[in-house]
């Protein structure tokens, strides 16, 4: 889904590292994870949290993914994007258990 010139595919041991750093961020940055998911429940108190989080997460998809991929295209909808964006921080706010790192490979895995 990323803009690359070069169709290489990740290796099991790169992959495996990006899992591992992504669980340790998500427990560095669980309070602010914490905060968009409520920003979410309550939007009429709390909107700017969750609208400042979907803006910035939007223009990095355009900025660093091919927008000519249905995939991309489903992220950019805005009726998908709010649940693929809720079920991705809560997978990430689970992460920091002690079986982060196996929850967050198999979510990876379905997705």
């Amino acid at each position: 889904m990323r803009k690359s010139y070069v169709g290489n595919n990740i290796k099991l041991n790169e992959f495996d590292a990006l899992i591992r750093i992504t669980v340790e961020m998500s427990k560095y940055l669980y309070p602010y994870i914490r905060d968009i998911l409520k920003s979410k429940e309550d939007l009429e108190e709390n909107s700017v949290i969750w609208n400042d989080f979907n803006k910035r997460f939007i223009e990095l998809i355009k900025e660093r993914f091919n927008m000519d991929s249905m995939r991309v295209k489903k992220l950019l909808n805005q009726a998908e994007n709010d649940e693929i964006i809720i079920k991705s921080l809560l997978t990430l706010s689970f992460s920091i258990s002690n079986q982060g790192y196996q929850k967050l490979k198999n979510f990876l895995y379905d997705f």
